[in-house]
């Protein structure tokens, strides 16, 4: 079983509605069969636990020489917080644009030049905040090993976004795999998957 699409899809993260007379309206207009909000899993503590240990695990496989843990503001921040305390590293997070005023700073907390960082996010769209949040971090002399997210859609449009910036990119679970879990557990018919796999094959 797919225990992190299990999750998302049994707290709401994530809504699915294949009905095309009831698609969400994205911020950017754009209608859509499915609706992540990703911020519900941290009322969960049993799948907050599942989520944190997931990460923990796919870091330890692949990013063993991680130093730092990034959390975007604001939806990285919990996660990057509970996975650095896990894995007992420092941790700062990474504003979508440096404060107005003060330091005008981008990233709060302390870092040192050179750290290897892993940048938590908890979705990716097109990737775009992924690379806002690179770019503030390269900018602090940063060494970014991956953007690490819950879900991705996975929209060429982000694929192309992360090659353009040489940037790798790793997700607990995928549209592709949640899909193929909501179809083993009935969740969706066979006619619903095709549906909203149509419209992402529409959007990529």
């Amino acid at each position: 079983m797919n225990t992190v699409a299990n999750a998302l899809l049994t707290t709401k993260a994530v809504h699915i509605k294949p009905d095309p007379n009831e698609f969400f309206t994205w911020t950017s207009g754009k209608r859509s069969p499915i609706y992540c909000d990703n911020r519900t899993l941290i009322s969960y503590p049993h799948y907050r636990e599942l989520i944190t240990q997931s990460f923990c695990q796919l870091i330890k496989e692949k990013y063993k020489s991680v130093e730092l843990i990034a959390g975007t503001a604001t939806a990285g921040i919990p996660w990057a917080s509970w996975i650095a305390s896990e894995l007992n590293l420092p941790m700062v997070y990474i504003r979508s644009k440096p404060k107005g005023h003060g330091l005008k700073s981008a990233i709060e907390g302390q870092s040192q030049e050179g750290q290897k960082t892993l940048i938590v996010e908890d979705l990716i769209s097109t990737g775009k905040s992924s690379i806002e949040a690179f770019e503030h971090a390269k900018s602090a002399k940063l060494d970014v090993l991956a953007v690490l997210s819950i879900f991705n859609y996975g929209f060429s449009l982000a694929k192309e976004n992360f090659e353009s910036y040489s940037l790798k990119n790793g997700s607990l679970c995928n549209l592709s795999e949640l899909l193929e879990y909501a179809r083993e557990s009935s969740i969706l018919n066979e006619k619903e998957v095709q549906t909203v796999l149509s419209w992402a094959n529409e959007y990529r």
